[in-house]
């Protein structure tokens, strides 16, 4: 039924997809997330195409969530659909374990200029496993605060060079204007492991929270824990969003490219649609600070989405030519030059940062998105001892049902439907239970 259903969604460049494909000539099946760096990707791909001529590219171009849900399906079972999947750093190691991912140091070795070590570390280190890449990152992430300088002066204010919670807090308390329909932040409330509990885990994990002790016995109902989530949802509640249960990453991506939020903590990603003049009207107004912390010295996440190889793929050669002209650094040079620097996808490549029409074009968020991800802490993302890997996430295959769940529990809390404690207490109980699998 996969194979069946996808079909509908496939997107083919200059013709290429058609299902009959001419005699000598590979076509290489992508799956792949729509967001917009991707589909620049797609419009770019017939480059690729004429300067490979044995190659034809067909595209399956799905939502985050349908994407996840979907690749993980064909994938798991061996489907076949697929000759390149987009994933990212929560299931490459995972999947290169289970043995489902083709090992592509030796491609990435042998390719000529490819410079596996100009990949920032982070990044790199992410996608592999006993020190072998099974994907290639397109971009990366980590999470930074953006805030309205010109609000901010307006009101006699000054963002802290690395803000606490707690200041962050005051701050939007002070530039709340239900009046002019204007919240202090604006922060997702919407359920998803991928959605609201992104935000909320960074948060979790600076008040000194964590999931499991070292024996995996759950540890949602801990003072800190408790601290953490009463914060977040107090914060939501009082200062941000309208509907804000029910806002995730486009949703407050809107709210503050349209001018309704003072400030917005998410992925440093979303610089590059904050400073588009064709999605924003605030462009040139934005400052960009660290993720805030309480009690660890940083707290942005992680985050990297990456090309890999099913090992069911009958065409692995045609489809590294393809993931390697994606993520090489020519093709940064190609997006700058054809669409424009703010289109370059960010957080991937260390020589990006020193592409003088990109620093130009960067200059304002750059430097913080390249130090955020640089400084980011998977193996050590709280302040006690933890047995799992992540920040944003648990790098366990239980994460992607248990993280949703919780995050269930949290945006109800932030509708009213349930108090904090409430919810913490049914969060604990599916903790608990993948937790025992474990001990």
């Amino acid at each position: 039924m996969l194979a069946v259903g996808l079909l509908g969604l496939v997107t083919g460049c200059s013709g290429a997809g058609a299902l009959g494909a001419e005699p000598g000539v590979q076509t290489v099946t992508v799956a792949i997330v729509s967001n917009s760096q991707m589909k620049d990707a797609i419009k770019l791909s017939p480059q690729f195409e004429a300067e490979n001529p044995g190659i034809r590219m067909r595209f399956v171009s799905l939502s985050e969530n349908e994407a996840r849900a979907k690749i993980t399906a064909s994938v798991a079972t061996g489907g076949g659909e697929f000759d390149v999947v987009m994933i990212s750093n929560y299931e490459t190691p995972q999947w290169a374990q289970n043995g489902w991912l083709t090992d592509l140091q030796p491609l990435v070795d042998s390719t000529p200029g490819y410079d596996p070590a100009d990949f920032i570390p982070t990044v790199r280190d992410s996608l592999s496993y006993h020190g072998h890449m099974y994907s290639v990152p397109f971009y990366g992430e980590s999470s930074f605060l953006m805030y309205r300088k010109d609000l901010f002066e307006q009101a006699g204010l000054v963002m802290p060079a690395q803000p606490t919670w707690q200041q962050v807090a005051d701050l939007a308390a002070k530039l709340t204007d239900r009046s002019k329909g204007r919240a202090g932040i604006c922060l997702r409330g919407k359920p998803g492991w991928g959605e609201m509990l992104a935000p909320f885990d960074t948060v979790l994990n600076t008040f000194g929270g964590r999931w499991y002790d070292p024996q995996w016995h759950a540890q949602l109902t801990s003072p800190q824990v408790q601290q953490a989530a009463q914060f977040y949802v107090d914060l939501v509640r009082n200062y941000g969003e309208p509907g804000a249960a029910q806002a995730g990453f486009s949703e407050c991506a809107t709210q503050f490219g349209q001018g309704n939020a003072a400030m917005w903590y998410d992925a440093t990603s979303a610089a590059g649609t904050v400073e588009n003049p064709d999605e924003s009207t605030v462009v040139g107004k934005v400052g960009y600070a660290p993720a805030p912390v309480v009690a660890t010295p940083s707290s942005g996440w992680l985050y990297s989405w990456s090309l890999a190889i099913p090992k069911t793929s009958p065409h692995p050669d045609a489809a590294w030519k393809f993931m390697s002209w994606m993520t090489s650094k020519q093709y940064m040079q190609r997006v700058g030059t054809q669409l424009g620097w703010t289109s370059l996808p960010p957080g991937s490549r260390l020589s990006t940062y020193r592409i003088p029409q990109y620093q130009q074009a960067a200059a304002a968020f750059g430097p913080t998105v390249l130090n955020a991800i640089q400084s980011a802490n998977p193996q050590q993302p709280t302040v006690q001892p933890v047995p799992y890997q992540g920040v944003q996430f648990l790098r366990i295959p239980e994460f992607q049902d248990l993280g949703t769940r919780v995050s269930q529990q949290m945006s109800a809390a932030i509708a009213g439907q349930k108090t904090v404690q409430q919810a913490l207490d049914q969060s604990q109980e599916y903790a608990a239970t993948v937790g025992e699998s474990y001990q």
